[in-house]
């Protein structure tokens, strides 16, 4: 149990983050022989995960992830797209992943009776609640171990569920390769505590730059690869938080045609977890000869850019990077909506399902 020490419940649960990581790693990771301890079904070969909202954005986070890590084939599908597909995937040796906070959506359960019903495959949840309808349902669980999340815009949640499905991944490939480079991997989740507890510290550069978003009527958050699940998940949390009309796109994509936007005055943030391609750097230079946006890169920039502001924590890996880059976009959030003085626990109109389990 944590004691409320900070200004709202939002901040409060991104700061917590760093104390539910480590405890999910204990309680999933055997500390004398590094096993990762979760019941997962032998031999999979492909992964559809199902899921919506700030969870589908963790999804989409793991596909990229699983599949640059195993090599097994993923998919991310919305649960309600899912419940309307004529055909659902139901190739041999497929292992389905529900995820939901409260393990009571709508959809997703729904989605869940579906595959039941249609296939014999395996499912496994990723919840915040232990005696919920989608833990019943499923073969297998894994817990967040997030507690209480008070806050309408998820965040300890979110980090909870990338720890759980990163952990997943892990597990999976050992199934298939018990002698593989799980090791140093696993070895480096050690370090996101602190990794996240360095983006807290961040917090007066973030503020001057929430301090510029608050004034802007266009925003958009690009990214390649890995990164757009997270460009789409610090797009919601500024939308619901600040009321903002902000939008993601991967920056490929976003040259063709949907650059005209930023004919506007506005402010391109790009989030970049590794080296960044010298396609994106063109496309970023051309952006900003082309129409003079505030530039701002989160994670690691490159000389060959000149961006108006540059929030970034140095890591080890991809992994490290994404959790260090998804506390910025959550405190970026934060901030944003603060300095407009909007109510971040309650904003008007959202309505948060809290069902979990405390640690």
């Amino acid at each position: 149990m944590f004691f409320r020490t900070k200004r709202t419940n939002m901040e409060q649960e991104i700061v917590e983050q760093s104390a539910i990581i480590p405890y999910i790693l204990m309680k999933y990771i055997d500390s004398e022989t590094g096993e990762i301890k979760l019941d997962l079904p032998q031999d999979i070969r492909k992964i559809v995960l199902v899921a919506s909202g700030s969870s589908y954005h963790c999804a989409r986070f793991a596909v990229d992830l699983v599949e640059k890590i195993s090599k097994i084939e993923t998919r991310a599908i919305y649960s309600s797209e899912f419940l309307l597909k004529n055909l659902i995937p139901a190739d041999e040796k497929t292992l389905y992943i529900f995820i939901t906070q409260s393990g009571e959506t709508s959809d997703t359960l729904k989605s869940v009776e579906r595959v039941k019903k249609e296939t014999n495959l395996p499912t496994l949840c990723i919840t915040n609640n232990e005696n919920s309808s989608i833990w019943k349902l499923c073969d297998y669980q894994a817990a967040c171990f997030a507690g209480t999340e008070q806050g309408i815009a998820a965040t300890k949640s979110f980090t909870s569920q990338m720890l759980c499905l990163i952990l997943i991944s892990l597990k999976l490939i050992e199934n298939i390769e018990p002698q593989s480079i799980t090791e140093r991997y696993k070895k480096s989740l050690f370090h996101i505590p602190a990794i996240v507890s360095e983006a807290v510290s961040k917090k007066p550069e973030i503020k001057k730059f929430a301090s510029r978003l608050a004034k802007e009527n266009v925003i958009v958050i690009t990214a390649d690869g890995i990164s757009y699940s997270l460009a789409k998940e610090g797009a919601l949390k500024i939308k619901e938080t600040s009321y903002k009309n902000i939008s993601a796109a991967i920056l490929g994509e976003f040259m063709h045609g949907h650059v005209a936007v930023l004919n506007n005055k506005s402010t391109l943030i790009y989030i970049a977890v590794d080296r960044i391609s010298d396609r994106s750097i063109n496309n970023l230079n051309k952006i900003k000869e082309d129409y003079h946006p505030n530039l701002a890169i989160i994670g690691p920039s490159d000389d060959r850019l000149k961006p108006d502001y540059n929030i970034n924590i140095k890591c080890e890996n991809e992994i490290q990077q994404l959790f260090a880059n998804v506390v910025i976009l959550q405190l970026l959030a934060l901030e944003t909506a603060l300095k407009l003085k909007r109510n971040v626990d309650h904003p008007k109109g959202l309505h948060k399902v809290v069902l979990d389990k405390s640690i």
